[in-house]
């Protein structure tokens, strides 16, 4: 299993805004190899908000895949520019796409 974090600098009070847009229903949901994802807000940051977006996947070709797909670029296209979207400033300051291996795991039993 891999985890991918998309480390996501957003200005400030719009983290709480922007996290539950990455949990919603969508093409994800029916992407082969697709485990699950978690939104972390960064708690006692001052000057702005960041999520990390944990995406946990099978392996790294399925991840890739989904990187590649039209349903990927959909998800991430930015408005067209003559429209009103396209004038509002963008909230997102900056990202950093980190990949892990999952080495170990412990769980609780139940």
């Amino acid at each position: 299993m891999i985890i991918v974090t998309n480390r996501i600098r957003v200005k400030k009070g719009m983290g709480a805004v922007m996290a539950p847009g990455f949990t919603a229903p969508g093409p994800l949901d029916t992407t082969e190899g697709f485990v699950k994802v978690e939104v972390l807000l960064t708690q006692n940051l001052t000057d702005h908000d960041e999520l990390n977006v944990n995406m946990y996947w099978e392996n790294l070709d399925n991840f890739t895949a989904w990187r590649n797909s039209d349903a990927f670029k959909a998800a991430h296209k930015r408005p067209e520019p003559s429209s009103d979207e396209a004038k509002k400033e963008s909230p997102i300051l900056g990202s950093e796409l980190t990949t892990y291996e999952v080495a170990s795991v412990k769980e609780i039993a139940k």
